[in-house]
């Protein structure tokens, strides 16, 4: 399934309790209610079959209380690709019915038996397999995989028809399942590490038994890593659907020909200590005194493997070489749960949530905190997450604490966790960002620079004030925070006389404190001396949360009682306009000069 969070899409009240329900089973879920019928939902919504698509276009797994009849209308102008979709479930409002509709085989069915053990009914699964022989071939559970797909339509529509079927090799889910199993059935299923012998008859499953250890020389390319792995294993017989894992030792955590043999071949990148790859020195086939001066164990690539497959594993291939590489397979007794072993490379997702309102928080931002084990950050914005926080290890902070936030998300990350360093707005303005690099290119810890670090964009408050507004940003603007607390206010001021002098569009961030309010005024006076005293001002306080307000001023009657550390302040160029609304208010917009654009087309061509 996919790593957003399910879009618990509810239309009545009595869907919105049913909802409440469910996030016992489903405790990461949103709750998505339609205006003025659900109250306390997570995304409120206006109209149902556009928040539906839309959930539906970001592959986010959907539980829809409503009529199958009203999901299946909403979705069919999507429905194209069975393989692309993600799960959509149908409950009915009363909790008396669960629908897998789509993705049945992508987690549709799994979620819905989830709820229905909830609710204390059935799940209606319609899935042929899964109803006559309780099991789904064409999706294998955990640490399995079909290696040859393109076969199973043909073999299911045999199954089906009444054909029965032999098995070579062991597997627990297939042999408790009610496959009509003989010692001379027409189709075959095949269970083996190696390559086997797919064809339309028979289909080969393969456990994920073997442990892949490699080496490398800093910088070696990725592709002649890939290659030495391919070839070793088509020289063994083994299949690369039976790796369950890359293993090396922990100083190879960043090492991009690592990475992305791991990424090729679908599974996770694990890492040992240079201790934990000595203890298998016992049990290496070449031991070598040169690797042990240079990293302190005395074998990576057979010693990783090892070390995967467990004490009762054994060493299927000895290292082999190319001129930079090594890599090595050893075989597991049992399926390798890779992500439990030794460590991961560790990430740090520098996340911005948006103003706070979950609509504005990009499916990219919440895929990442749903990843995450660990969540850094001030305390109101770990708040602002609501379920998506639900089973992670928090660590709050206050304000003024910036620099410990930082330096706890990059140990932490360091450690081999999945960390999110998360911030208001977007990460990169006035945000927790720029510390991030500025602490890395400061700091000389060799495992902080092997973090894999991402910055994940959110909606800053200028645009979601703009965007209240109308389109103050239309034309050339700027940013200018009024804290003096790290920047000098001469520099401050200096900035603030440019702006004016050029006519930009300021937004104003951290515009006063309690103890600080002479900077905006100060920069006011400045900006009057360039434009009109009607200049249209916009105060915009706590957008996307409780309490919003937006405001208009013009720029003469600018005062800092009017304004507080929650409020951005956007203050318009010489060109900005008002427009009046129906409804009595404006809207605000700079244009960019199209209408004389457009009359210097209409003389031309007069």
């Amino acid at each position: 399934m996919t790593d957003l969070a399910p879009a618990l899409i509810v239309l009545t009240s009595g869907g919105g309790a049913l909802a409440a329900r469910l996030k016992a089973v489903l405790p990461t879920a949103l709750i998505y209610g339609r205006e003025g019928r659900v109250e306390h939902a997570d995304v409120v919504f206006e109209d149902f079959g556009a928040e539906v698509r839309a959930a539906f276009l970001q592959g986010r797994p959907i539980v829809g209380i409503a009529a199958a009849g009203t999901l299946i209308r909403a979705l069919a102008p999507l429905i194209a690709d069975k393989h692309g979709e993600p799960p959509v479930v149908a409950v009915a409002e009363d909790g008396g019915a669960v629908v897998p509709l789509l993705g049945g085989h992508r987690g549709a069915n799994a979620l819905a038996r989830r709820i229905a053990v909830a609710l204390g009914i059935e799940a209606a699964v319609t899935t042929a397999g899964d109803r006559r022989f309780a099991v789904a071939l064409d999706a294998p559970p955990p640490g399995w995989r079909l290696g040859n797909s393109q076969h199973y339509k043909g073999f299911a529509a045999a199954l089906l028809s009444g054909a029965d079927v032999k098995m070579e090799g062991e597997a627990r889910w297939l042999s408790e399942s009610g496959l009509p199993f003989t010692e001379s059935g027409s189709l075959a299923i095949q269970v083996t590490e190696k390559a086997g012998n797919p064809g339309e008859v028979q289909l080969v499953y393969h456990p994920a038994v073997l442990a892949l250890g490699v080496g490398c020389e800093r910088g070696t390319a990725p592709a002649e890593l890939a290659e030495l792995v391919r070839s070793t294993l088509d020289s063994a017989g083994l299949s690369p659907q039976a790796v369950a894992g890359v293993f090396s030792i922990d100083v190879k955590a960043d090492e991009a020909a690592v990475l992305d043999l791991a990424e090729g071949l679908g599974v996770p990148a694990r890492f040992f200590t240079a201790a934990a790859l000595e203890a298998q020195t016992p049990r290496l086939a070449n031991p070598s005194a040169l690797v042990f001066r240079e990293v302190g164990c005395h074998g990576v690539a057979e010693g990783a493997a090892l070390a995967a497959a467990g004490p009762e594993g054994k060493l299927l291939v000895a290292k082999t070489k190319s001129r930079r590489a090594t890599c090595a397979v050893a075989l597991a007794p049992e399926i390798i749960d890779a992500d439990s072993l030794g460590r991961g490379r560790g990430s740090l997702a520098v996340v911005g949530t948006g103003p706070g309102d979950p609509v504005w928080r990009t499916p990219e931002v919440e895929a990442a905190v749903l990843r995450a084990g660990d969540l850094v950050g001030y305390g109101l914005y770990l708040d602002l997450l609501g379920p998506l926080a639900a089973g992670k290890a928090r660590h709050a902070y206050e304000l003024g604490e910036e620099e410990a936030r930082v330096r706890v998300a990059l140990e932490l990350a360091a450690e081999g966790r999945d960390v999110a360093l998360v911030c208001s707005g977007d990460p990169g303005i006035y945000a927790m960002a720029a510390l991030v690099f500025e602490l890395l290119e400061r700091e000389t810890d060799p495992a902080w620079r092997r973090i894999a670090v991402s910055v994940m964009p959110g909606l800053s408050a200028l645009q979601a004030a703009a965007a209240r507004a109308g389109a103050p940003l239309g034309h050339d603007f700027c940013t200018i925070s009024l804290s003096d607390l790290l920047t000098p206010w001469e520099v401050i001021e200096r900035r603030v006389r440019a702006a004016a002098e050029g006519d930009f569009v300021v937004a104003f961030y951290n515009p006063v404190s309690r103890r600080r309010t002479r900077q905006l005024a100060a920069a006011a006076e400045i900006l009057r001396r360039h434009r009109p005293d009607d200049t249209p001002v916009i105060l915009a306080r706590n957008l996307g949360r409780d309490g919003e307000s937006l405001t208009t001023v013009d720029l003469s009657d600018l005062t800092p009682e009017m304004v507080d550390m929650l409020t951005v302040v956007l203050v318009g160029s010489s060109e900005t306009r008002r427009v009046a609304r129906g409804d009595g208010g404006t809207w605000i917009y700079t244009p960019r000069g199209y209408a004389a654009k457009a009359k210097k087309g209409s003389e031309d061509a007069a």
